[in-house]
């Protein structure tokens, strides 16, 4: 293998990678105190060109984590803050009627950009939601019956509270498939919380400075394609994503059955972008089991959809994740 991996990335790509990661990194770690697996999966979904979903109570930083990653690459980056009466066209733009020339001209919205925040995305309506299923999948919007391509790197960071707060509308599944990601952000600790307002009073969060380039992220997302995935570890993902549509082989008769749905296809490709883009963080140009199952709650947590059963017995997503993870052999 080590034969392979020589020819498909050499030792001056992997130098390059390693120096603009860690220059991401330390920018990131600047700016946030703790959240360091958010900062780790703003960096995976960065590298493999994938969205990711933010989920916490306000107040936890998600929005300015997002907006510190974006900084630190110098990309074009829009914010749309969602309520209930935002439209599709405030998002991804209309068609507007010029009465000098008596024609009509079309104005992109927000969605041209390299990095698209969608603040609290579940206080906006099922049809505004499904508005980003076009620029999520495609990389495209079609305004007027035209169609308009976005930029290369185009990545949608967006955030939401949890689902039983007031004023929410449930995100759909096809909707959350899109996806890359879920990153789950809970409460720093007392020391992280003080150093939180150590910055705060030290305003360290005005100064804005991009340390790469957006083309260093184009870089780093076409070296991601090139790290060796063996056919053993494809395998393994494949067996993982199966064993949620057939749980019961696998796992105990008890939690197989808080199962309701089991994941698609997406989040066997998913798997497969988010360990080449994790052997890269760590600096390797081929793909380990380990690097499968580091993310694997942030890969699967929104693709498995359990009943009402594991809602009343307090069942969470990742307990599941780890039981059939743990069930199948690594190779």
């Amino acid at each position: 293998m080590a034969e392979q991996l020589v020819m498909n990335i050499n030792v001056d790509e992997l130098a390059r990678a390693n120096s603009i990661i860690n220059n991401i990194r330390t920018y990131y770690n600047s700016k946030i105190v703790g959240q360091s697996q958010l900062g780790v999966s703003l960096l995976v979904s960065m590298i493999a060109n994938g969205h990711i979903l933010l989920e916490s109570v306000p107040g936890l930083a998600k929005t300015t984590a997002a907006k510190v990653m974006t900084e630190a690459v110098g990309g074009s980056f829009s914010r749309v803050q969602c309520t209930p009466d935002l439209l599709p066209s405030d998002i991804i733009g209309t068609q507007t009627f010029n009465m000098t020339n008596n024609t009509f001209e079309t104005k992109i919205g927000p969605v041209y950009a390299n990095f698209l925040l969608l603040d609290e995305i579940n206080r906006s309506s099922a049809k505004t939601q499904s508005a980003m299923l076009e620029a999520m999948q495609e990389r495209s919007v079609s305004i007027g019956g035209q169609t308009y391509k976005l930029p290369p790197v185009f990545i949608v960071i967006a955030t939401q509270n949890p689902i039983e707060q007031e004023g929410t509308y449930e995100l759909s599944e096809a909707q959350q498939d899109r996806f890359l990601l879920k990153e789950v952000i809970t409460y720093p600790n007392v020391n992280e919380e003080v150093e939180i307002l150590n910055r705060i009073e030290g305003d360290v969060f005005t100064a804005a400075k991009a340390v790469v380039t957006i083309e260093d992220i184009e870089f780093l997302q076409d070296l991601c394609k090139k790290v060796y995935i063996s056919p053993a570890i494809k395998k393994y993902i494949v067996d993982i994503v199966q064993a949620t549509r057939d749980p019961a082989r696998y796992i105990s008769p008890n939690l197989a059955n808080y199962i309701a749905m089991g994941s698609s296809t997406r989040a066997a490709i998913a798997f497969m972008e988010v360990s080449k883009a994790v052997a890269l963080i760590q600096g390797r140009a081929y793909v380990t089991p380990d690097d499968v199952k580091a993310m694997r709650h942030e890969v699967m947590r929104h693709r498995i959809m359990l009943n009402f059963a594991a809602i009343a017995d307090g069942i969470k997503e990742e307990t599941i994740v780890d039981a059939i993870v743990g069930a199948i052999v690594t190779p």
